[in-house]
């Protein structure tokens, strides 16, 4: 969907279609049948935005195939659907049964990480409308911390890390000089990685080293904290290169909203788009009934990192939700102050008391990225990948009740910018 802002730029809204399993071009065009038109129909519109997934199997059919690749476009013509953004995280295999930590993988020391992203990029530039001239991925934050951590030399691949990226920005400066599009590729800091929040996105990637400040600096550590490392390299140019915010990830990291925003733009760091998400919250973590809660979102399948902050305003933190319940002595989390996990909670339904979730956190972020004079981001995508990791009892069904709640996420996010001043368009 298209909202004219105040300033009379557009911002885009889109939904991620990541929700739905499909590593073949054939999978995507399903997704689009299935899926994706549906949700457009429930929402009453003539076009829907869709942030795409493409798995890199369907990557690479697209790419070397022009005939798949202009089928994909009449596809999404046919079936009133729009791509300006592509999520590129998840390489291969998200809809598997066991994601957990193959997520992080190939990560950005890995030649593989780069060729994808530049291949989406090349069909993101292709696949854009004929009256929008700016595309958007997101991807993977460098890597999973530990990996670095662990490795002899961690110094040495964030610097091959760095490389790549500086790699790609020079690709993209020539696609544009190609086809007259520009695309952008956002970090989207996560909790566990190496650009976990968004101070972290500063030291790599900002133009000034700004660092945030006040009560609830992004700058918190997380326990433990990485060793100390060497100047990193140059940062890559701030016209190819910024940050996904993810609104989830960042209420997981207990980041504040204002501080971390600010932190960006203080340091030239731009926010190339925003994923709207909600995390899961406990407030009382340390009851019974809200431990059995939480019990029922850990699940087999994606990993749910879960933070508390300490009375000194430190974070600790744990890989996954059944590790944080697993009790203090055993490696959890201590339960006298709220958790919050990483698990996207569908936005308009947040879970049942006693747990929560950060939708004010999303609503905060939003208002600061588009509510001002001139909108930080132009490209909004409702992400929960996580439906069909759901309790059972509140996993929909079916296909058609999937598309009821991805259409229900996507009206409140269309009354959200209303209340800001955007004007829909048709």
């Amino acid at each position: 969907m298209r909202f004219r802002h105040p300033d009379g730029s557009t911002v885009h809204l889109a939904y991620c279609t990541n929700v739905h399993p499909a590593e073949t071009l054939d999978g995507v065009l399903t997704q689009l049948r299935d899926h994706c038109e549906p949700v457009r129909k429930r929402l009453g519109r003539d076009r829907l935005g869709i942030g795409l997934w493409l798995a890199r199997d369907a990557a690479r059919v697209l790419v070397h195939e022009p005939a798949a690749l202009r089928g994909l476009r009449r596809e999404l013509d046919i079936r009133g659907l729009e791509v300006v953004t592509l999520n590129g995280f998840p390489y291969r295999g998200f809809g598997d049964s066991h994601v957990k930590y193959r997520v992080y993988r190939p990560d950005w020391t890995e030649p593989a990480r780069l060729d994808h992203t530049a291949d989406l990029a090349w069909l993101l530039a292709t696949l854009l409308p004929d009256d929008v001239t700016e595309g958007t991925i997101s991807t993977l934050p460098l890597a999973w911390r530990t990996d670095f951590d662990a490795a002899r030399g961690a110094a040495n691949r964030r610097a091959t890390a760095l490389a790549a990226l500086h790699a790609l920005a020079g690709r993209l400066d020539a696609l544009e000089e190609l086809t007259g599009r520009s695309v952008r590729v956002g970090l989207e800091p996560e909790p566990g990685c190496l650009v976990e929040t968004t101070a972290d996105a500063v030291e790599v990637l900002g133009h000034g080293r700004s660092e945030p400040s006040g009560p609830a600096a992004s700058a918190a550590p997380v326990e433990p904290t990485m060793p100390a490392a060497p100047a990193m390299p140059a940062p890559p140019p701030a016209h190819r290169i910024g940050v996904c915010v993810d609104t989830c990830h960042l209420a997981t990291s207990f980041e504040d909203p204002h501080t971390a925003l600010e932190a960006l733009g203080r340091a030239g760091v731009p926010v190339v788009k925003a994923q709207l998400s909600a995390a899961l919250h406990a407030e009382h973590p340390g009851q019974p009934d809200v431990r059995a809660a939480l019990g029922a979102f850990a699940e087999p399948r994606f990993l749910h990192q879960t933070r508390t902050r300490t009375p000194d305003g430190r974070l600790r933190a744990t890989d996954d939700l059944h590790e944080a319940l697993a009790g203090e002595d055993a490696g959890g989390l201590p339960d006298t102050a709220p958790w919050r996990a990483h698990f996207h909670v569908p936005l308009h339904a947040p879970p049942e008391p006693p747990l929560t979730s950060t939708l004010p956190v999303l609503r905060d972020t939003l208002a600061l990225l588009v509510g001002g004079r001139v909108p930080r981001t132009r490209h909004l995508e409702v992400e929960t990948y996580t439906w069909q990791a759901l309790p059972p009892g509140l996993r929909p069904r079916s296909r058609s009740r999937l598309a009821d709640g991805i259409a229900a996420e996507l009206a409140l996010a269309r009354d959200l910018l209303a209340d800001l001043g955007l004007k829909e368009l048709p």
